[in-house]
């Protein structure tokens, strides 16, 4: 008796000294789950913490929102035979008389290449003057010649084409198969068309965002959308600038995961549960599934439908808890929407931290043998 009671002893003052050692600090990831609630609004903290439930689900599933303005979705197609300034002009004169104003003798047809329509859209004609090109398609510049013409030489014929120009461009940059200056012609009249003419998108599709920038008007689209839905698929205009660019939404991993870093969205919509999949899941020996907590700055309308609290008026602090023991946990998990500057948090286990303690009294909890030698120790 007297040795289970000197065994008694020496193990009470091994769980003392292993209490006052777990006490002192000892190194961890971040702080405990009990620690995260003391800092709560109800314990006179300055953040929310609040349960994931559907209701909560419902109430913070937001992605963000892109699109086109109607100044973009409500452009027709420009013809593809409108003139612009910048372009450059074919012109083939015919007269019906051997020596013509144009042409020389012994010819009764004069060319006329690359005639630049200048940036105010004019365009010059000998014997015809200035005339207005840019709006014009080929067919009415052709009439408006011809009835200058007339009055100096009889029945002149006249054709006009529309050459390789750099009036009705856009310019395509990023994540394109080859980025340059494309002219809008008949096939590339669309955005989609001209994102293929240009060889498509170089990264992944879930993550390509489209950006049209036309004077000070400025649309963002996922790429993903433009297929989706065809009313997406905007007119281009002369001067448009299209920029694909990789989604730079983020969000930190810390704790008891995976790997802990900064990790870039490789989907449109990003659940809690496929996020911590994208960093390696719990760490199995140490975390605790009932701290998996998300911390964000929640907008001031979003925060009073989650809290019930229409007074809200400006952006609070939130630390949603995710318990996967519970058996919705995985399932509101899985539905938690995962935002741009989100930081996912997992707790170590409670007995982290006393294994922790006990290892460092005896260098390992492994051996009931090492356990027992050092509680002997210290009560000798």
């Amino acid at each position: 008796m007297k040795a289970i009671g000197k065994r008694l002893r020496n193990g009470v003052t091994l769980l003392a000294v292993a209490t006052l050692v777990a006490s002192c600090g000892l190194p961890r990831s971040g702080p405990s789950k009990r620690e995260i609630y003391s800092g709560s609004v109800e314990q006179n903290g300055n953040a929310y913490v609040v349960e994931v439930t559907d209701a909560v689900n419902r109430a913070t599933g937001t992605v963000p929102a892109l699109g086109f303005s109607q100044a973009f979705l409500g452009a027709p197609l420009a013809g593809s035979d409108v003139i612009q300034p910048g372009d450059t002009l074919g012109l083939t004169i015919w007269e019906n008389v051997d020596d013509g104003l144009l042409s020389g003798p012994g010819a009764n047809a004069t060319l006329l290449e690359e005639v630049q329509v200048d940036g105010s859209g004019f365009i010059f004609v000998p014997y015809a003057g200035r005339i207005r090109a840019a709006g014009n398609t080929p067919e009415s510049i052709r009439g408006i010649i011809t009835d200058k013409l007339e009055e100096q030489t009889p029945d002149p014929q006249v054709q006009v084409r529309r050459l390789a120009g750099d009036g009705a461009t856009v310019s395509l940059v990023g994540a394109v198969g080859a980025q340059g200056v494309y002219p809008i012609e008949r096939p590339t009249r669309s955005l989609a068309a001209m994102l293929a003419r240009a060889g498509g998108v170089t990264i992944e599709p879930e993550i390509a965002q489209i950006v049209v920038l036309r004077g000070n008007h400025r649309g963002r689209i996922w790429f993903q959308d433009l297929f989706a839905n065809p009313q997406l698929d905007i007119a281009l205009r002369g001067g448009d600038r299209i920029l694909v660019e990789e989604d730079t939404r983020a969000f930190m991993a810390l704790g008891a995961t995976g790997t802990q870093q900064r990790v870039p969205f490789q989907t449109n919509t990003l659940s809690a549960l496929e996020a911590l999949s994208q960093v390696g899941g719990l760490r199995g020996n140490s975390a605790d599934p009932t701290g998996v907590f998300v911390l964000r700055e929640e907008p001031a309308e979003i925060a009073a439908a989650v809290l019930g609290k229409p007074g809200v008026t400006s952006p609070q602090r939130m630390v949603y808890v995710l318990d996967l023991t519970r058996p919705n946990g995985l399932f509101a998990a899985r539905d938690f929407t995962i935002r741009d500057d989100d930081t996912i948090y997992v707790t170590e286990a409670p007995y982290v931290q006393w294994n922790k303690a006990i290892s460092a009294l005896t260098g390992s909890l492994s051996s009931v043998n090492a356990v027992d030698s050092a509680a002997g120790g210290l009560g000798n």
